[in-house]
């Protein structure tokens, strides 16, 4: 006789009178599911936790389309001379087509976060990719001279995609990857944005070279816009046929206690409130902040930067921003896989914040030097460090704040860093105008030693390791309660509700 309880055959569950019998063992299944393990609750049901491989797909897929957004970000910036002249704009006019990116993020955050609680991934995914598309083909449109407020429309577009993009790694990590992996795979997700920025700064100065003659260079920047506009189109087309919201099943204790929670019982605006009441979370707002304006400065005002020092090197321009954005995916990776193995968040956001702070030093006094492989050299070292950094506050953030929505953290992340590159693009560019690229990179040094000064004495207090912590330990040592489910309140159980 059944008894109504799910078992697992072959990575699918069916009914079978022996499921309570693998109640407290993992099992490694075929199929899409790679492994599951059964956790009881004090009310006789059953959470089953499992690993998909189409986990891998649905990042890589979330990196692509975040690679075709952060693209177009520096596209201009990169190749500021050649669009000054086309447009017949100023200087400062084309460095506000990478900051109205960061000027977009800081008041459409929090709607975006709120739909995101509300809506789910899916939802966010499409709406993205329909800006980024929608944005790419109105810069087709606007390949004239006097056609720039047209081609401002489209980067205004593809930054409103850019809010739906930037805080997501972090959440797509935690709902669909293991325990094990979400630092890399949060890393893989930031991956995607970094190497938008690296194929930014490559591929401009290749496609629109500096010619004269205004006909071929509009004919020039068409060939770039329509290449843009066909990826954004088919990456659009992939998202809505395949992206998936959530993996059927949890992937983690964490997660499945976070989907036990009532909808009813979240509050968006509590949310937002406790998180500005934790202390640690605040320093690393500030910290994180600090450091990615520092970054968005740099990558803005690059081509200035360079060229001033190394007149007609537009394209090696270019490929300094390369070298700068692919160490940095390199530290990335890197930094991602050592947080997966030791859990040393503080520690490791520490000493990549001092070395970016000594990169920006030594990129500083080597930029005048006259040799260009020299400031390749220390470019790199710049980026390893500073672009590395990027997940390393994703995660720090989401341990810090758990069982809060990964996006919300995410997003108040990005707004301090948004907020911190306009003001840091602005001021280092008028340094730059009236004192020089040294006294530039100097100002971005002060603020990257304050930055690891606060680092220091942020409270290392890890809510997400200790919840799955907690969870295994239930797992393993309790026959009534298992797992994740024994953290969640009940009415009749009291050992149950002082946990809580």
């Amino acid at each position: 006789m059944s008894s109504g309880k799910p078992s697992l055959v072959d990575g699918e569950i069916k009914d079978n009178q022996n499921v309570s019998d693998l109640g407290k063992n993992k099992i490694m299944s075929a199929g899409d599911s790679e492994e599951v393990q059964l956790n009881r609750n004090g009310d006789d049901t059953t959470q089953t936790i499992k690993l998909y491989k189409r986990r891998w797909f649905i990042v890589l897929l979330f990196s692509s389309y975040s690679l075709c957004n952060s693209f177009q970000w520096i596209q201009y910036g990169i190749i500021n001379n050649i669009f000054m002249k086309f447009y017949g704009v100023e200087s400062f006019t084309i460095d506000w087509m990478s900051m109205i990116y960061m000027l977009t993020y800081i008041p459409f955050i929090f709607p975006v976060t709120w739909l995101l609680d509300k809506k789910g991934l899916r939802v966010i995914a499409l709406v993205a990719t329909a800006m980024n598309c929608a944005g790419t083909w109105i810069k087709v449109t606007s390949v004239r001279p006097d056609l720039f407020a047209v081609t401002m429309l489209g980067q205004f577009c593809c930054s409103l995609a850019q809010v739906f993009i930037l805080g997501m790694p972090s959440k797509i990590a935690s709902v669909w990857f293991g325990s094990e992996e979400v630092s890399t795979a949060c890393s893989i997700g930031v991956f995607g944005n970094q190497l938008g920025i690296a194929i930014g700064f490559l591929l401009p100065p290749i496609l629109v070279p500096n010619v004269e003659d205004m006909d071929l260079l509009a004919y020039h920047i068409s060939i770039m816009f329509y290449i843009t506009a066909g990826v954004a189109t088919l990456l659009f087309i992939l998202v809505v046929i395949v992206f998936q919201e959530r993996p059927e099943l949890p992937p983690t204790q964490a997660q499945a206690t976070a989907r036990c929670i009532p909808p009813e019982q979240y509050s968006y605006t509590a949310s937002i409130l406790r998180l500005l009441r934790n202390k640690p979370f605040l320093l690393l707002i500030l910290t994180y902040g600090l450091n990615v304006g520092c970054f968005y400065a740099v990558g803005t005002l690059l081509n200035r930067t360079i060229i001033e020092h190394y007149p007609g090197e537009e394209l090696n321009a270019g490929r300094i921003g390369l070298t700068i954005v692919i160490a940095g995916m390199v530290g990335s990776l890197i930094c991602g896989i050592w947080l997966d193995r030791t859990k040393t968040y503080k520690q490791t956001t520490l000493a990549v914040y001092l070395m970016s702070f000594v990169g920006m030093l030594v990129y500083a006094f080597t930029l005048s030097l006259g040799h260009l492989w020299v400031v390749f050299l220390t470019a790199g070292a710049l980026g390893f460090f500073m672009t590395g950094y990027l997940p390393l506050g994703f995660e720090f953030g989401v341990e810090l704040t758990y069982p809060e929505c990964e996006g919300t953290s995410s997003g108040l992340l990005n707004c301090s860093a948004q907020v911190f590159g306009i003001i840091f693009t602005i001021c280092q560019g008028k340094i730059i105008d009236n004192y020089g690229t040294l006294a530039g990179n100097i100002f971005l040094s002060v603020f990257l030693f304050i930055g690891s000064v606060l680092t220091g004495f942020i409270k290392s207090d890890l809510q997400r390791q200790k919840a799955n912590q907690l969870a295994t330990a239930a797992t393993d040592g309790q026959q009534q309660d298992y797992g994740a489910t024994a953290l969640i309140k009940r009415p009749d159980s009291p050992s149950d509700s002082s946990q809580a």
